[in-house]
């Protein structure tokens, strides 16, 4: 088949990299499902927060990143590491705990971390990691760098006092950073209208003199155009912007989560906007995508994530005498 194009408000999609979209969304969800299974199985321990139902977030906004740009991320970040090219062996062995994974076994799911990437974590303290993008976005300020420092969050975070510290002072100094609130409306179990005074989050910037926008985050194409546009004013005014992307996950908290705080219907009703299921529709309905090319899309995802298992399990376990090691520095001899 040819390589059609389809052209609208200045975003062009064809076929090479509407697959490319859509094979980066589904393997973040086969990523995430085979996560959850190893988890019900006790090879991953500890917390493990799934991204299922946000991929159109990270695949839209990270499509117009550079290699040389930061990210920085939440404890939900499985998606915006797969997609920045982090190894997928590396992935899942930092989820096993071991030694060959990302972060050393080390991090575990929340703390996934790779500088050949520059994909900064993995964090698990509720926004603090804002003021680490301010901080990285007036590095490249003071050196001259024309990068962008790419900060994804929670509306959780946007409650707390470092989100208000690190807007003002991101706006004060006039650095490269885009803010990127991933709003999936319930934080760790709260609703949004019981957190937030003001539930319409992108008027949070007003305050700072900031620039920003909200995007149907389910929907992958609005993310491609907003972010797009986002990063690219970014790039060249050097100035921070504010990109609220309204979307859902489709399954609880984390793996502990009880999911008390919202009924099944509602989930269920999210899920008919599921971005995988729409976006697959709109490269059927302009003759992207066949049947075949799914197919082994599908098949190529499993096999690479059956290959990513199988490097985990074969991973080792750091040494027990090793259980200090980058704890503390060495006491320096006399």
């Amino acid at each position: 088949m040819g390589n059609e194009v389809l052209t609208t408000d200045a975003l062009q999609i064809d076929r090479e990299l509407g697959q490319q979209l859509l094979y980066q969304m589904m393997m973040v969800r086969r990523f995430e499902e085979k996560s959850a299974e190893l988890y019900t199985k006790e090879k991953i321990r500890g917390f493990l927060h799934l991204y299922i139902g946000e991929e159109a977030v990270a695949a839209g906004v990270m499509h117009y990143l550079k290699p040389e740009d930061n990210i920085l991320c939440t404890y939900r970040e499985h998606g915006q590491a797969i997609i920045r090219g982090i190894d997928l062996g590396a992935i899942m062995a930092e989820l096993y705990g071991k030694q060959e994974g990302c972060s050393k076994g080390r991090g575990g799911s929340m703390h996934l971390f790779d500088t050949k990437t520059k994909f900064y974590g993995g964090n698990a303290i509720v926004a603090g990691h804002l003021p680490l993008a301010v901080g990285l976005a007036l590095a490249d300020k003071k050196m001259k760098r024309k990068q962008v420092t790419c900060c994804f969050f929670g509306e959780g975070a946007a409650a707390e006092g470092e989100f208000h510290e690190a807007m003002n002072l991101a706006s004060l100094w006039q650095v490269p950073v885009l803010f990127v609130c991933e709003n999936n409306l319930y934080a760790m179990g709260t609703a949004l209208q019981y957190t937030h005074a003001v539930t319409d989050l992108k008027t949070k910037a007003l305050g700072y003199g900031m620039p920003s926008a909200s995007v149907d985050g389910m929907d992958l194409t609005a993310v491609l155009k907003a972010a797009k546009q986002a990063i690219k004013t970014v790039r060249e005014s050097g100035k921070p912007f504010f990109l609220v992307c309204n979307t859902y996950r489709f399954r609880a908290h984390s793996m502990f989560d009880a999911e008390l705080y919202r009924e099944k219907a509602e989930v269920d009703e999210w899920k008919k906007r599921d971005p995988i299921l729409q976006f697959t529709k709109y490269l059927r309905d302009h003759a992207l995508l066949s049947d075949d090319e799914l197919k082994k899309t599908e098949n190529r995802i499993e096999k690479e994530i059956q290959t990513a298992v199988d490097f985990a399990e074969a991973g080792t376990w750091e040494p027990l005498d090793q259980l200090t090691r980058f704890v503390y520095s060495d006491p320096v001899k006399p």
